[in-house]
This record gives structure tokens, sequence and C-alpha cells, in this order.
């Protein structure tokens, strides 16, 4: 039974909400904000503070404004939050409502519906993993419940018995839409055991829910739906008006949580209506001076907008010795060397003895490190961010770079922005693998991607290509070594070739020359260094001097490297397997000729070896008539000397 003492302290809290959501509306009338997300009718969720313990995470809601000041969130953030200051949690780079609170334990909310449920589910496992007793509370609305990534981070909870409770805000409408008959719930899709119903708008109905649930997490029970029946009370947001697609008499039906809880107090005689006015009172004063302030604060200095993209630059790894084989091989001995450390954890389809990857790359290793995930890249990417976002070192195999797509999400909306969004708050250090590109006959369409560019374009992701065994083993260690999210895009068709040692030991970063040259410079990395040494041969045989230059890193690019070559031989090839337009290939030529120096060093147009935009087709013969050859970048070159 909850105590009179406690049930007022929660009715401040949903007080103290409200009125934050009330000024809020006032400081956007004011030209203060540009935007507001209102929280009114979801503050009975605060009650779930109530439950949680300090080590307990929280993936917000953009309504749980209640929920988030009941783990620490104080006025002034939120104010600072609305109004997009320099000391907000984000400073200023994420929307209004987006919560995150470190000390707190919530984490920074993406906009993308239920792409927090995911990483949530990754926390609760490295919860289960460590045995430190964190439970989850995941939040979102029940339109939101229809994401595919819902049902995924519902069923890896369910399958691992992780302590996670999904709290699902249903008030019946994703913005406009009405959600009756359309929710999962009322579909009958969430599994009946995992289901509990309550009267979100009844502050100890919550408690005693989420009591329950959160208990049952903690206790090795698994996940709970906490389905809570509530009104949204305002519009979606400041940009909308409800009154367009709500009657009237339904707007004047809905259930003010706070005024029912005062009601309910007042009957109870633990408190009277003079008491309300006067915290009403209380709290509009207190809310009003703290905002008025928090609007004569700065906002972040735009010059430093850039930061965070990544964390401090990890010191170089020790250089690679010259070990030849194959890159197989090598990112077998780098993963091994990976797991010695215990929050490392190799998580993909088929990584787990006795397959050990389809390609093998995890076999062999046999440990509890290494686990196999479900048939979802989804999962795969979002459950290691929540991993990584706990503390842990996840490293993730996808398959084939080219089935990235169901992943996309999770890449581009969490992976990359957690740290910029957040100003280093959190971080999330995954190391992603592939196999990527083509040059290996029978692969196809789905099998043959290079797309190098959909990755590059990512900021906040350092992706690297490395084409011989030892800058394979050597871009391992250095994305463990870094607290960034890392990709490592292994070229098929070299990855089972048997190679001879490096002439000399690698180093961890930047571009390697592969062959010294006076006449051209060809610029390429993975399966292009195969055509441009080829070509480098057949030019030799002619008198040509071409330096043949293996980027390596694609994120960061060896800038240096390249153009102090290109002022040498005043010619540049750039050689690339992937399409030629928006890649990154064309844009390596675009950032580069576009200095002075090296404009002005040019004696021919820079050309560009590509695929035309053009699929990758099954039968060799015609794989082959699509793809860049070594020929073709011998016209290049040939080009440029004319």
């Amino acid at each position: 039974m909850t105590c009179v003492d406690d049930q007022i302290a929660l009715l401040e809290r949903m007080m103290l909400s409200r009125e934050c959501d009330r000024r809020s509306g006032l400081m956007l009338r004011q030209g203060a904000a540009w935007f507001t997300i209102s929280s009114s009718g979801h503050e009975a969720l605060a009650a779930l503070g109530d439950v949680l313990a300090p080590q307990d995470f929280v993936f917000p809601h953009y309504r749980d404004r209640a929920l988030v000041m009941s783990r620490g969130m104080s006025v002034e953030d939120i104010a600072r939050d609305l109004m997009g200051k320099a000391g907000s949690h984000s400073a200023g780079r994420s929307m209004t409502s987006h919560f995150s609170h470190r000390p707190g334990n919530v984490v920074s909310l993406a906009s993308p519906t239920a792409s927090q449920c995911l990483p949530a589910s990754g926390v609760a496992w490295a919860s289960v993993l460590r045995g430190d007793q964190a439970v989850v509370v995941c939040s979102l609305g029940e339109a939101s419940s229809r994401q595919g990534e819902f049902f995924e981070a519902l069923a890896f909870a369910v399958q691992n018995e992780l302590p996670v409770v999904f709290l699902v805000a249903d008030n019946g409408y994703g913005i406009s839409t009405s959600t009756k008959g359309m929710s999962p719930r009322d579909l009958g899709m969430v599994p009946a055991d995992r289901l509990v119903v309550v009267d979100g708008a009844d502050p100890d109905a919550v408690l005693d829910a989420g009591r329950v649930a959160v208990d049952r997490a903690r206790e090795g029970g698994g996940p709970t739906v906490l389905w809570c029946e509530l009104d949204r009370l305002e519009p979606h947001s400041s940009s909308d008006d409800h009154r367009l697609y709500r009657s009237a008499d339904e707007l004047a039906e809905m259930s003010d949580p706070i005024a029912r809880y005062s009601t309910q107090l007042v009957e109870a005689g633990h408190l009277t209506e003079e008491w309300l006015a006067s915290t009403r009172q209380r709290f509009a004063d207190e809310v009003e001076q703290v905002f008025r302030r928090v609007a004569d604060e700065p906002v972040a200095d735009p010059k430093q907008v850039g930061e965070h993209l990544f964390g401090p630059v990890a010191e170089p790894v020790a250089e690679q010795s010259p070990v030849g084989g194959t890159i197989v091989a090598a990112v077998n001995r780098a993963l091994g060397a990976g797991i010695e450390t215990a929050d490392v954890i190799v998580f993909g389809e088929d990584v787990e003895d006795p397959k050990g990857g389809v390609f093998g790359f995890t076999k062999g290793l046999g440990t509890d490190q290494v686990v196999n995930s479900p048939l979802a890249e989804a999962t795969i990417v979002g459950v290691s961010i929540g991993l990584a976002i706990a503390g842990m070192r996840p490293i993730v195999e996808l398959q084939f770079v080219d089935f990235a797509g169901p992943a996309w999400n999770q890449i581009a909306a969490q992976l990359t922005t957690l740290r910029w969004r957040t100003a280093s708050d959190w971080q999330c250090p995954v190391v992603m693998y592939a196999p990527w590109g083509a040059y290996l006959p029978g692969g196809g369409i789905w099998h043959s991607q290079s797309n190098e560019s959909l990755f590059t374009h990512l900021p906040g992701l350092h992706v690297v290509v490395p084409s011989t065994p030892e800058d394979a083993e050597v871009a391992f260690a250095q994305a463990l070594a870094g607290q960034d999210p890392t990709l490592v895009l292994l070229p098929k068709h070299l990855m089972r070739r048997k190679q001879e040692p490096s002439a000399s030991p690698v180093p961890a970063r930047g571009a390697r020359v592969v062959r010294e040259g006076a006449d051209v410079t060809i610029v390429s990395w993975g399966n292009g260094i195969e055509l441009a040494a080829e070509a480098a041969g057949l030019l030799a045989d002619d008198g040509v001097s071409a330096e043949v230059i293996d980027l390596r890193w694609l994120v960061p690019w060896d800038r240096a490297s390249v153009a102090a070559s290109l002022r040498r031989t005043g010619r540049l090839v750039v050689v690339q397997e992937d399409g030629r337009t928006s890649s990154f290939g064309a844009g390596l030529l675009s950032e580069l000729v576009s200095a002075d120096d090296e404009f002005y060093s040019l004696l021919a147009p820079p050309r560009l070896v590509s695929r035309d935009d053009m699929h990758v087709p099954f039968h060799p013969e015609l794989e082959r008539a699509v793809l860049p050859c070594a020929d073709d970048v011998v016209t290049a070159v040939r080009s440029v000397l004319s």
C-alpha cells in the first residue's frame, strides 16, 4: 500500500511536469522556443520512477517528462532542453523532449519511433551477462508498437528472459490517426503471459503494476509489456491541432490524471483544495523564474557544432608485423585477441561453432563470448548498441554488407548519432564487419554490393576497407582501441586468397603506398587495389611509373598522403568498384581538387574508374561486363598522360 507522503510527493512531480508543459507553451508563444511536445495526460507514468533502482535504465518516450524528472532531470534541464541551450543535455543539437540524463541512466531518445527498443534490449542483455541486476524500462507509444523493431526487441527479450519492461502509453492516437483496432494489443499479437493492461491515468495502478513488472524482471522472470491506457490531453505537438480530427465530445471526456488524483487525495482527507491551489501557484512561480533565467543563458558556440562527432583520437596501436596468409585467418586472429577482454562479445548469424560464420571468421573461437543472433540485422546492430551503451565492447558480424538494409535505421539514427547528440555523454563503440564487394562469380544483385558511400555519408562512423591480412588485423585492433563505431568492410574477392607477407610492418592508420611511382597517382581500396596494381605493372612495361596508394581507411581518409603524391606526379586516377553517381570516389576527387595546391598541381583532369550505375548481375560473364577491369585503369592513365 502506498503511503500518503509518497502519494503527495508523486502528485507534486506530476504537477511540476504539467507546469513545465504550460510554461513551455508560453515560451513558444513568446518566441523563446520553436517547438513543443506536451506530456499532459501522461504524468501518471512518473510512478514508475518510485520502483526503479539507481542502476536501472530508462529509454524514454517524448511524452515522458514526468518520468524522466523522477530520474533526476530538473526544471533547469527541461528548460534548457526546450530552448536548446548550450547547457542542455544535447548542447542544442537534439529536438526538445528527446530526453537524456546520464546521471539518471536516461538514455538519449532518437526521433524514429521505436528505434529505442532494440538498444533497450541490448542494455538488458548486458545486465544479464554481467549480473548487475539492472532493469530497463523502454517507453513508447502504442502507434510506435507497430514498428517491426518493437517486435524484434520483444522477441529477443522473451528469448533471453531479459529484465526489460516495455512501457506502452496508449493514448489512442498516432498523431491524427486513431489506433483503435490496429495496435498489437488489439490484434492479439502481444503474448498474453507478458501483457499487463493498466489504467495509465491512475498513478497508484501504474505504481502497483510497475512494481510487479520490475520485480519480475529483476528476479529473472523476463520482460513485461505494461500497456497503459491514458489520454493525450493536448495536440500531438505545437504544430498540430487535434480539434481538426477529434470531436468536442471526445475531447470533453478525456481523463486528466492530475485532476483525478487530486480529487482522490482530497476526498480521502490527505490534502485540501487550498493546498492544491498554493502548490500550483508555487510551482508556477518557480518554473517561471527558472525558464526566464534559462532564456538568458547562451546557446552553444556555432564554431563548436562539429565537436563530439568522434571521441578523442585513439592512440595508434602497434604496427602489424608481416604475416601473410588470408584475410579470413587474420580476422579470426583479431577476433580471438579481442575476446581475451571480458567485455568483448561477438554477435552475429551463425558465428558459433561448429559453423563459425558463413565465411569462417569465428571458427574455432569456441567461447560463450561468441553468440549466435537471430536472422534479423536490425536486432544484431540495435542490440549491440545497447551493449555498448552499457559499457561492453560488441563486435558485430553482418553476413553480407548487402543485408545492412534492415539495420539501417539503427545505424543511421542511433549508432552514428549517439555521441554527437549527447555531447559525448553517451558513447557507442560498436565494431561492425561485413563481407563486401564483387569480383566473386555467382554473387548477383544481393551478394555483390559495395555501397561504401552509404556508410561514409554518415557522420560519426569510421569506415575501413583492408586489402591484406595485416591491414585486416590492425584495423580490428585499432577499432577496438577507440570509443567510436567502426565498420570494417572485407573484400570477398580477396578474403580467401593467400597473400605473401607485407614488405614491412603495417601502421594502424593512414594510407599505404603499394607501389611507388613518379608519373601518375592511382588511388583505390579493397578489390580496386588488385586492379590498380595489375594496371601499374602493365604500364611499367611501357615505361610509365605509376604510384599506387591503398587508401585503407575511408573515414578518416588520408588526404595528406594522397595530396603529397598528386603534387609529385601531377596526375590522378581513382579506382573503385562502386557505382559512379554520388560515390566515395567521386567525393574524394571533388574534395581533393577543390584545394588550390592540388588543383594547380594537376597536369590533366583527374579520372574516376568506376562501375556504371548498374546492379551486379548473377552470371559471371555479365558480372565482368559491368565491373571495372585493369584495362579500364590503363585507359584512364593513358588519358591523363596524353
